[in-house]
């Protein structure tokens, strides 16, 4: 659908879990749906499953994969047509609740939507995204409801995206539809400069660029999913995050114009996390293991035959086999659990030494033991045990966005 073919502007709204929870709050989600297409805009719907519905899918696989006391990893395939129910589920009860506001709306899963990834399950990528079914639909007058966090690979199997992955889903459909802005709508209304939940006076953050919001959810904030804030990078689409039953406070990601930075500096922890580190390991060795474990990694760092490494798990459907194969491969290496990351984020970090130095300070006098440091030039992080986590979020803001 090309913008000059268009009668109404397109908006595409994602709606996650706790957005969806129950019957009751996917009316509240209905109503407002209803109500952005009666202020004159086509609206195409992602939702994710409702509530926890995915951690207990996973739950349900792990217990069906156990026998007389024995547990085989259930494998990635059934894993993702298992979990992509959840999302169907969200899909057609919201479908069902627009349709009974008087208004047409029809669901569709990730494949019928048109959304192609690679050949990974659990954790694919979109490759292209093909909205033949949901443009002729607009064109119906309907409103659409997507599944989220699903896809269909080029093998023509059903894939699932990740956590988050109902974020990307969205972005990429506002992309591919050339619609006038995504809105990302959860149980936050938008981004802080740290978790408010465990830094009291963290603050309302009214806008930012999309190289500041990727390097926050790379490093662990979970307003908008890593992979979305690139898909949006790459494709200039601007994304809105509020809260879905607060009407007030937003926070804007849109593109930057050259010469026209937004400055602004958040405090972001990522939990969920294993570090491995070796003293004596040939890099090559350390690369096989990574894929034979199917391990994703950050901040891999190689000084001859020593090293470290982070791995992220929270894709990972079971970690603790996972860890078991890349701890076999690589005999040298030390893995440890119970570790978090904590992060600055924000302009001005590798200019100096200055700034690692009263973060470092700042951990210091928190008694909080850094286990590692990363310094890039929009990011400092510390590597920490996962009881220390919320001291500090604490004392890094404190030392970086309190006003001096």
């Amino acid at each position: 659908m090309s913008e000059a073919s268009r009668t109404r502007p397109v908006v595409v709204q994602k709606y996650g879990g706790s957005s969806v929870a129950d019957v009751d709050k996917l009316g509240r989600v209905a109503d407002r749906v209803v109500a952005t297409r009666e202020a004159g805009n086509d609206v195409v719907v992602v939702v994710s499953a409702m509530g926890k519905a995915t951690d207990g899918l996973i739950a349900l696989a792990h217990s069906a994969a156990e026998l007389a006391g024995k547990r085989i990893e259930p494998a990635r395939r059934e894993l993702d047509m298992l979990v992509s129910t959840g999302e169907r589920v969200s899909m057609a009860l919201l479908s069902i609740a627009i349709q009974a506001r008087g208004y047409e709306a029809i669901s569709f899963t990730g494949s019928q939507s048109g959304i192609l990834t690679n050949d990974r399950h659990f954790d694919a990528r979109i490759i292209e995204v093909r909205p033949h079914r949901i443009e002729d639909e607009l064109h119906r007058g309907r409103i659409v409801i997507v599944a989220g966090y699903q896809g269909m690979s080029y093998k023509r199997e059903i894939t699932t995206l990740g956590r988050g992955g109902s974020d990307t889903t969205a972005v990429a459909l506002a992309a591919a539809l050339l619609a006038d802005r995504c809105e990302i709508y959860s149980d936050v209304d938008g981004v802080y400069s740290a978790d408010p939940r465990v830094v009291p006076d963290a603050k309302h953050v009214p806008e930012l660029d999309h190289a500041l919001l990727q390097e926050m959810a790379e490093s662990g904030a979970k307003v908008v999913c890593a992979q979305a804030v690139e898909w949006a990078r790459r494709k200039g689409i601007t994304i809105i995050a509020r809260s879905t039953f607060d009407v007030g406070r937003e926070t804007v990601i849109r593109p930057v114009a050259e010469g026209s930075p937004i400055s602004a500096r958040a405090v972001s922890a990522e939990t969920t996390l294993g570090m491995a580190s070796w003293s004596a390991a040939p890099p090559g060795e350390i690369i096989d293991a990574l894929t034979k474990a199917r391990l994703s990694y950050k901040d891999l760092v190689i000084a001859g035959t020593a090293g470290s490494v982070l791995l992220p798990l929270l894709n990972v459907p079971s970690p603790a086999r996972s860890l078991e194969i890349f701890s076999n491969e690589v005999p040298a290496a030390r893995v440890l659990l119970d570790v978090a990351s904590v992060s600055i984020v924000g302009d001005g970090l590798a200019g100096s030494a200055e700034p690692l130095a009263r973060f470092v300070g700042a951990l210091t006098r928190a008694d909080v033991p850094a286990l590692g440091l990363v310094a890039g030039p929009l990011r400092l992080t510390a590597v920490i045990p996962v009881d220390k986590l919320g001291d500090a979020q604490r004392a890094v803001h404190g030392e970086f966005l309190h006003a001096k």
